[in-house]
């Protein structure tokens, strides 16, 4: 039964997206019709209209494309509300420009606004009430977890936080016998693959090819690797192709001019922010209103960062280089307002500008970190194959105390499926980040450290 209602699982998140694509758009066009079609210099005729309230519907698709605002689901309800807010802030920003541009002059804003808050409306009814339906169908699918180590109950938590979605009922040790794995396997939905060798893990996600259960398996850098090479065939027989040398020519140049010209846009909207900041860190306690520190780019070229100074001055007297946790004493209560909606990172722009950093890529690591991480994880100057970013894939996905493999993994994805369509999608989850940053999860942070204590994590792959 659960089978055949999986199959139309793609048809309800359509029609149901299609639905509040239709209510949006059918609020932009009752607005449209009764503020401003008549008052443009030369009035629309009916195919004029139409093609504007088209746009506008194109507008809302796009950007709810990018920010995962049809992702019933699969996102967390608060997460796909964000996004949706965010998108339709976005879209009637531009939309009102656009409306301007056609009178000629600035039109009235209020009608734009209130169009506005009855779109949040309808986006706040659609996700509680479409919600509701869809778990309703489709209830959270029941599990079973396979572990090689005590490393997966990380993993276990962050899944069991998502009771809608996955319902862990049972886990077994692959030192169990084989046999008795694979009838358990047949017990549930799909089974979960973590941290288990190679040869068992493909053995155990074959059965359940085989017999068309789930499966999700927590990737090695290897995959990663994999899933960015390019399929190639040598007369009847398949090939991948991994490159491994990060950026072609052709896209290090586009994402060159795509930096200079993203930044020096950039620039303006974010000068005013710029010197609120340097004067709230300088009115403070009188010290430095800057910070630079050595970090690593492309192919492990050391270059002086900058930041607006979040800590206290002489933040490292002991010369002891440390991470900054989210609780940190050393950050000061100015500091801790530029972190949170990273203000601080804003004169990178200029580090942008000199060619020291990209817009997008992996956030740059300092020498001495780098190190330290390189000595549990020898792939962690992988990430060193792209330049230095303002952003990243990790900084948009992961929370303030994701760890260093998991981060690194997420650099690594951006790098092997890098494009500027992404590159888009990346900036505009920024924006989502800076105004609703995620939560530390303290749970899964100290089970971490638990795991670690009881078992070392092998990063290498045998």
């Amino acid at each position: 039964m659960n089978k055949n209602r999986d199959l139309y699982k793609r048809f309800v998140t359509f029609i149901s997206g299609i639905l509040l694509l239709a209510m949006l758009t059918g609020i932009f066009a009752f607005v449209w019709y009764k503020n401003y079609s008549g008052e443009i210099v030369l009035p629309y005729y009916r195919r004029g209209n139409w093609v504007l309230i088209a746009i506008y519907c194109l507008l809302v698709w796009l950007f709810f494309r990018a920010y995962g605002g049809f992702k019933l689901g699969y996102l967390k309800k608060t997460d796909m509300l964000y996004a949706q807010m965010i998108s339709m802030v976005c879209v009637n920003t531009v939309s009102y420009f656009l409306i301007s541009l056609i009178g000629r002059h600035f039109m009235a804003a209020a009608p734009v606004a209130l169009m506005t808050c009855a779109d949040m409306g309808v986006i706040a009814l659609w996700t509680l009430l479409a919600g509701k339906l869809y778990f309703m169908i489709y209830p959270p699918r029941k599990l079973v977890i396979i572990y090689g180590s005590h490393q997966a109950a990380a993993l276990v938590l962050k899944m069991s936080q998502r009771v809608d979605k996955y319902m862990i009922c049972e886990s077994i040790s692959i030192n169990e016998p084989e046999e008795k794995v694979r009838e358990i396997i047949m017990k549930y939905e799909g089974a979960i693959i973590c941290d288990i060798p190679a040869e068992q893990r493909n053995d155990y996600l074959k059965f359940c090819f085989e017999h068309s259960k789930r499966a999700y398996i927590a990737p090695k850098i290897s995959d990663i690797i994999i899933r960015g090479a390019d399929d190639i065939r040598l007369f009847d027989t398949p090939l991948m192709l991994c490159r491994n040398y990060g950026l072609d020519f052709e896209q290090q140049l586009l994402k060159r001019v795509f930096d200079v010209v993203f930044s020096l846009i950039a620039l303006i909207p974010a000068a005013p922010f710029m010197l609120i900041a340097a004067l709230a860190v300088k009115l403070y306690d009188g010290g430095p209103v800057f910070y630079k520190q050595k970090r690593l780019t492309l192919n492990g070229r050391e270059f002086d960062v900058y930041k607006f100074r979040s800590m206290i001055v002489d933040a490292e007297k002991d010369g002891k280089p440390r991470l900054a946790s989210q609780e940190d004493d050393r950050i000061t209560p100015v500091g801790k307002i530029l972190r949170k909606f990273r203000v601080d990172e804003f004169p990178q722009l200029l580090n942008i500008l000199r060619g020291d950093m990209s817009v997008v890529g992996p956030r740059p690591e300092r020498p001495e970190l780098t190190k330290e991480y390189e000595k549990e994880m020898p792939e962690f100057g992988f990430r060193l194959k792209v330049k230095a970013g303002l952003t990243g894939y990790a900084q948009v996905t992961g929370a303030y105390d994701t760890t260093p493999y998991d981060k690194l993994k997420m650099d690594l994805m951006y790098i092997e499926n890098y494009s500027i369509r992404l590159d888009l999608q990346i900036i505009l989850m920024t924006l989502k980040t800076m105004l609703f940053p995620p939560k530390n999860n303290a749970e899964t942070e100290e089970l971490l450290l638990a795991a670690k204590n009881s078992e070392k994590k092998e990063n290498t792959e045998k």
